[in-house]
């Protein structure tokens, strides 16, 4: 699914059940990103609206497992193999997801939704135009200051920061080195990932309002 469907259909559970204070994401792409990978523009985005971004540990579905189980259960009374159109899907879905929420007497005689209240709403009121006036980017940048990640410098002697391929010089080909953003001075800073020695530094100029609300951060190694 394109990272910019994902954004929208985010966006509406945000307007119906308010802005989460923690979203825990799947790693890889779109919406996630593995550990050696530096964040996506969607978590940055999270990020910015003051949502924080709780990875899975990778390949262990058992440390997700409530929802896992609640995957499984809402495919199989959708009956998923049976349904000819997604817009069939996804009405089976919804009407699954009404059941177990709202009917079934799962909690000393009462709905999930009598027991909870609370989760019907945040209390974190989120629309289109409260997210264009309180988005923050020093939220985002604090999420991409704690990445530090390992790229191996290419025969050319150039080593990838997102989209862009940045020159260290061949004599560094083969080398292992560090990539980490720092914050205070707006730039990358490439260091040897043996030694921790400063090799460059060159302006993050990814590192946007624009480019992350763009989505234009999102790697593809």
């Amino acid at each position: 699914m394109p990272a910019h469907t994902v954004r929208e259909v985010w966006r509406g559970w945000f307007q119906r059940w308010g802005l989460p204070q923690e979203m825990r994401l799947d790693n890889g792409l779109p919406w996630g990103s593995r550990v050696e990978y530096l964040p996506t523009g969607l978590a940055l985005w999270l990020a910015g609206l003051g949502v924080a971004v709780v990875f899975n540990p990778p390949r262990t579905p058992q440390d997700n497992g409530v929802v896992e189980r609640s995957n499984g259960t809402g495919q199989r009374w959708a009956e998923v193999p049976k349904c000819r159109t997604a817009e069939e899907l996804q009405e089976k879905v919804d009407f699954a997801d009404r059941i177990q929420r709202e009917r079934l007497r799962s909690v000393a005689g009462q709905s999930r939704r009598e027991a909870f209240p609370g989760l019907a709403h945040s209390g974190r009121v989120y629309s289109p135009q409260w997210e264009e006036d309180n988005w923050d980017l020093s939220k985002a940048e604090t999420l991409l200051e704690g990445y530090a990640v390992l790229r191996k410098v290419s025969s050319q002697g150039q080593v990838r920061i997102y989209k862009r391929r940045v020159a260290l010089g061949r004599q560094h080909a083969g080398k292992q080195v560090r990539v980490q953003y720092d914050n205070g001075s707006k730039m990358w800073v490439i260091s040897g990932a043996e030694d921790g020695l400063a090799l460059r530094s060159v302006p993050a100029t990814e590192v946007t309002r624009e480019r992350i609300f763009t989505l234009a951060l999102c790697e593809q190694e």
